[in-house]
């Protein structure tokens, strides 16, 4: 207990040292707290719908219909034919056969990912006997999110990191492989980064290699594409190698996650994947206000317009004014700063001015490497952006 008591007193210490906004409205992207208005470059709530009174209004009729949660698996009695509406159009989104919804998307990574790799031994408890010994292997570049290293190492399976985004370091990874089955994981858009992976080259390494190519689109989908659609309709391209995640949790402004695949690999996931199986799934009122989210992306296309808009202008304001940006692929679009002390003083500086971005530092990134990462927003102003500028110049005028 004393060691543990001296770990929690070491913690409570970090907590205060990096205290987190308690603010009493969430951002759209204003905020209030402490009884200021904030804007907010921090929001994943891209497209503003979070608090949209067309998405709360379909929340409302499914939580009268439903109340607040379902409070069971879905393989035993917690299943509803709303959650079975939001698979078939998550995976008529992504172009698949069936898509899987699970409750987070954390979540999806730590459940889907080992059972890629478990599935084969549970089925040999009852019966199944393989026509070959598979052995798996996972290629990760090595800036994926957390959640996909965690699933990765719950595997058991061999993984091996590759440098971030370097194709050639992958592809001798993948000629070394003795694995029957390859499985490339890759973040669609690096969130600490707000750089895009460049998918026409990674899936001919896929197809030369026969490797299965895992795409967490959390922050690509509903954002990227014509349609909103994500990474591969950014690039224009399907493939039955690609096994699609995503969250409900950004650009959709609810909760959740997904895989959207090929029908049989779902199969396997709904029975094999404790992460889906032996647990409760997003409350119902979710679900519903998903499916609004979804018909809202695709029939009120300005608010991607405006979110893309908005990031151009942040681009050429920040880049005029002198600063170093690490990426302008994305609406994620970080400004390298280098120095933790340095990088903590600007985010205290703009939050002083009522606008709040996370100062990126260790161990989200590795040390001398801290940015400010601005995620802009389809309710951004040019004014929010103006002053940014402003507030950083002269801030950095010393």
């Amino acid at each position: 207990m004393k060691d543990l008591q001296e770990l929690g007193a070491w913690y409570a210490s970090r907590v205060n040292d990096h205290a987190m906004l308690v603010p009493s409205t969430l951002p759209d992207p204003r905020f209030l707290y402490d009884g200021r208005e904030f804007v907010s470059f921090s929001t994943n709530n891209y497209l503003a719908l979070a608090t949209s009174p067309r998405l709360k209004a379909r929340a409302h009729v499914a939580l009268e219909a439903y109340g607040v949660g379902n409070c069971e698996s879905r393989l035993l009695g917690g299943n509803l034919e709303l959650y079975d509406m939001l698979e078939a159009k998550l995976a008529e989104i992504k172009h698949k056969e069936s898509a899987v919804l699970f409750a987070t998307g954390y979540l999806t990574n730590l459940g889907v990912l080992p059972a890629l790799v478990k599935s084969t031994q549970l089925a040999r408890a009852f019966g199944y006997t393989p026509s070959a010994n598979w052995k798996h292997a996972f290629f990760t570049d090595e800036f994926n999110h957390l959640s996909i290293r965690e699933g990765i190492k719950a595997s058991g399976a061999p993984a091996f990191a590759f440098k971030h985004l370097d194709l050639n370091d992958l592809e001798q990874k993948l000629r070394a492989s003795q694995a029957a089955i390859k499985i490339i994981v890759t973040d669609g858009v690096f969130s600490q980064h707000g750089d895009v992976v460049p998918l026409p080259d990674l899936m001919a390494l896929a197809e030369l290699y026969d490797a299965v190519v895992y795409i967490d689109d959390a922050h690509g989908t509903g954002v990227l594409g014509p349609t909103g659609a994500g990474t591969t309709e950014f690039f224009g391209i399907d493939s039955p190698r690609i096994i699609h995640m995503g969250t409900l949790s950004k650009a959709y402004g609810c909760i959740g996650g997904f895989v959207a695949t090929e029908r049989y690999i779902a199969d396997i996931l709904r029975i094999a994947c404790s992460g889906f199986g032996f647990t409760s799934t997003l409350p119902p009122d979710q679900a519903a206000a998903v499916l609004e989210a979804i018909d809202m992306v695709q029939d009120e296309p300005e608010r991607r317009a405006r979110l893309w808009a908005n990031q151009r202008y942040f681009v050429t304001r920040m880049r005029d004014a002198g600063f170093t940006l690490l990426s302008t692929q994305t609406p994620i679009v970080p400004l390298h700063v280098g120095d933790e002390g340095e990088c903590s003083r600007l985010a205290a500086a703009l939050h002083a001015e009522g606008i709040h971005v996370d100062a990126i530092v260790f161990p989200a990134v590795g040390f001398g490497q801290s940015r400010l990462r601005f995620i802009m927003n389809a309710n951004h102003t040019t004014d929010d952006v103006d002053r940014v500028v402003s507030v950083l110049r002269h801030a950095t005028a010393r």
